[in-house]
This record gives structure tokens, sequence and C-alpha cells, in this order.
């Protein structure tokens, strides 16, 4: 009798190893972008790191610049706040929330992209908190990055006395 639970117990847990590297290797595949008349949309799932997948998206795509906004939830909205005396930022991350607004550009710096990218999360008790977004990644659900691509190149570059990298506009002629 204990032969054959064991060999029970053996079958099940290999269907449910089965299944879920079948559900792993199924969510790898889905398709993270598509293309739309004004640039792309993206629709990133649980665990992926949105910083991540907006420059990856640039550097494949040869986006010149853009802006974007998002909306969804997150696992983790690590904020900073720049301090100008210490010409840092200082970090607060927060776990489970839902992004109300996140909006932003794509510049690129040293052949590298370049994300400038602010938010708003709210938690379960509708408190806010805002600014720049240093990291984020998608909690359960989804998160929906609209970008509107731009035909311009446009470059980044650190500027004194803040140390900060600010956008370098070409002057119109």
């Amino acid at each position: 009798m204990n032969i054959q639970i064991n060999k029970i117990i053996a079958v099940l847990l290999f269907c449910l190893a089965f299944t879920i590297s079948h559900a792993q290797s199924n969510d790898a595949q889905k398709c993270r972008y598509t293309k739309t008349n004004y640039g792309y949309l993206m629709v990133l799932r649980e665990g992926d790191n949105v910083l991540e997948l907006i420059e990856n998206l640039a550097k494949e795509q040869k986006i010149p610049s853009a802006n974007f906004t998002g909306i969804g939830f997150a696992q983790d909205a690590t904020f900073g706040f720049y301090d100008f005396g210490e010409k840092k930022f200082h970090p607060k991350t927060f776990n489970k929330v839902e992004m109300g607004s996140i909006t932003g550009s794509i510049a690129w710096s040293e052949n590298k992209p370049s994300i400038h990218m602010h938010g708003v999360a709210t938690d379960d008790k509708f408190d806010a908190y805002g600014g720049h977004i240093l990291g984020l990644k998608v909690g359960t659900g989804s998160m929906e990055i609209y970008i509107t691509v731009n035909n311009e190149k446009l470059e980044r570059k650190i500027e004194q006395p803040l140390n900060a990298n600010v956008l370098q506009l070409p002057c119109l002629k």
C-alpha cells in the first residue's frame, strides 16, 4: 500500500513540476511590447523590471527619444528625493502599491539609453507617494506603458554645480 501511495505522490509531483515549468516558459514567451501609430505599447507582467525593459526597448528599436506614461501594480517602487547639498538621491521603497501615474522620457547618454521617470503610487490606505523613480518592479497583475517616439535624438549630460543629468535641447534655427 505504501509503495502505491509513493508512486501516486511521485506522479503528482512530476505533474505539478511540469505544469509550473510550462507556465513559467509561457510567461517568458509573452510579448512585452507592440508597435503602434505613435510608438509602442508595453504590457509588463509580475516581476518585470520596468526601467530595464524600457531601456532594452530603446536599444533594440533604436528609439531616438521619447516620452511615456503608464499605470499598473507595483511589487516594489523605489523613489528618490534628490538632496542638492549632498548631490545624491535618498531612496525610499514602497511595496505592493498601485502606480496611479507614471511619466518620463527616453534620451541617450554616452551611447546608452537614459531613462528619466517620475510617478505617484498609492497604498491600500489610499496614501500617495511620489517623485523620481529609481526602481520599479511590476506586482500582481500588469503594468501598461505608452511610449510616444520623437524623431530627433536627444542627449542627457551631467551639468554642474548640481551634478544633475540634464536633457540637452537642440537650438532652433
